[in-house]
């Protein structure tokens, strides 16, 4: 019984290897590398260019199946620019206050920042892009804290990073 258990599961592997199915990566085969361009910015918010580009160089280098080299050097370079930038409420924390004119003062506990980003590939010396002009979001929450402002740039961080995982996904999968 174990020996036609064996003999199946070999005959089933060598039908997989013969269907065409590969494990790896789904890019494209000329293309080995990718370099990062600077990001563009075009939010108020302060050093969101810089960290989506630290970002971007870590989620393909966690990727793998692009080697990440100098923008000048790559096979193809991703040019990315920050878009949007939205905070909004999600949950209220009640807090009692005597000094207040009212019984009680309902302030944001927990918010949500949400990211915009536009990107494209393209290869250098090509008229037309690798990947067209596309959009990528990013979503995370973060709470009130001691520092609203760390909380907040804490908050666009994780974004950010949302945004650089969908980005890489799209550019490594287009194909």
């Amino acid at each position: 019984m174990k020996f036609l258990s064996r003999i199946s599961a070999v005959f089933l592997l060598l039908l997989l290897c013969g269907c065409g199915y590969h494990v790896g990566s789904m890019m494209h085969p000329q293309v080995k590398s990718i370099g990062v361009a600077p990001v563009v910015n075009d939010t108020a918010f302060f050093n969101c260019a810089s960290v989506l580009r630290s970002m971007l160089s870590e989620t393909f280098m966690t990727d793998g199946s692009l080697k990440l080299k100098d923008f000048k050097k790559a096979d193809c370079v991703i040019y990315a620019r920050v878009t949007g930038i939205t905070f909004s409420e999600v949950s209220i924390a009640d807090s009692t206050d005597e000094r207040s004119t009212y019984n009680s003062e309902f302030t944001p506990n927990q918010w949500r920042v949400a990211v915009d980003v536009q990107f494209s590939v393209e290869i250098p010396g090509r008229a037309k892009s690798l990947v067209s002009l596309r959009k990528a979001t990013g979503e995370a929450k973060f709470e009130n804290g001691v520092d609203m402002q760390t909380a907040r740039e804490n908050g666009v961080r994780q974004a950010l990073y949302q945004a650089a995982r969908n980005i890489t996904a799209q550019v490594t999968e287009a194909w």
